[in-house]
């Protein structure tokens, strides 16, 4: 997902595709530490993920902060 994807969500879809990248993130980890996981890139995508969906949550709440 690009980052102008994910400022156009909703704040609820926001949250919603936050809590399922922390589930992906734990399958992955799982899948990785019993040697099940193909493709080892994908945890680095999830992070990656993770990261645009929090940074996108805290500059809502500064830019909601200041006004």
């Amino acid at each position: 997902m690009r980052i102008h994807e994910v400022r156009a969500l909703s704040p609820e879809d926001m949250e919603k595709a936050l809590a399922e990248a922390y589930r992906e993130a734990l399958s992955i980890r799982f899948r990785l530490a019993t040697r099940q996981l193909n493709d080892t890139s994908q945890a680095k995508k999830v992070k990656r993920k993770i990261a645009q969906f929090k940074t996108v949550m805290q500059e809502r709440k500064l830019v909601e902060q200041q006004t």
